[in-house]
């Protein structure tokens, strides 16, 4: 891992109609466009889907570490996550996030020690760390079955 401070650039293109193109240096390009909600499509990212999409992502990699530090194996992970999106004194801003993680481990694994690393990636989080918002943690960890 490099050094702190971490410098992440991303540009945003667009005409007076149509996506706005997300760029960044070696990846893909990504469209963007206005959510159902604003009135935009609803068949592209938006910056809101984004937003919640990174809180996942966030999650499942900081997980994917600890674990790993830990020692400990595991199978799959999937993070659902559901921001709510308010007016908070003539402010539109996220509010809360509700994270639900479910974890699967292999045969003969320790599920109170999968539980307790889960709840350190919530806490670990930068995404979640950066945000006012606050968060709400449920998960499900299951043994799999040989």
């Amino acid at each position: 891992m490099q050094d702190f401070p971490h410098q992440y650039r991303v540009s945003a293109n667009a005409k007076a109609a149509g996506n706005v193109v997300l760029s960044s240096s070696g990846v893909p390009d990504l469209p963007s466009a206005a959510p159902a909600e604003f009135g935009g499509p609803g068949d592209q990212w938006s910056p809101e889907s984004l937003l919640v999409a990174a809180v996942a992502d966030c999650f499942i990699l900081s997980f994917r570490a600890i674990a790993r530090a830990s020692q400990v194996d595991w199978e799959s992970l999937t993070c659902d996550v559901d921001g709510k999106l308010e007016r908070v004194d003539r402010v539109t801003q996220f509010t809360h996030f509700d994270v639900s993680a479910t974890l699967a481990l292999a045969p003969g694994s320790d599920e109170a020690k999968a539980q307790r690393l889960l709840e350190k990636a919530e806490h670990a989080c930068l995404i979640t760390n950066s945000l006012k918002a606050g968060t709400h943690l449920k998960t499900s960890v299951r043994i799999s079955e040989g």
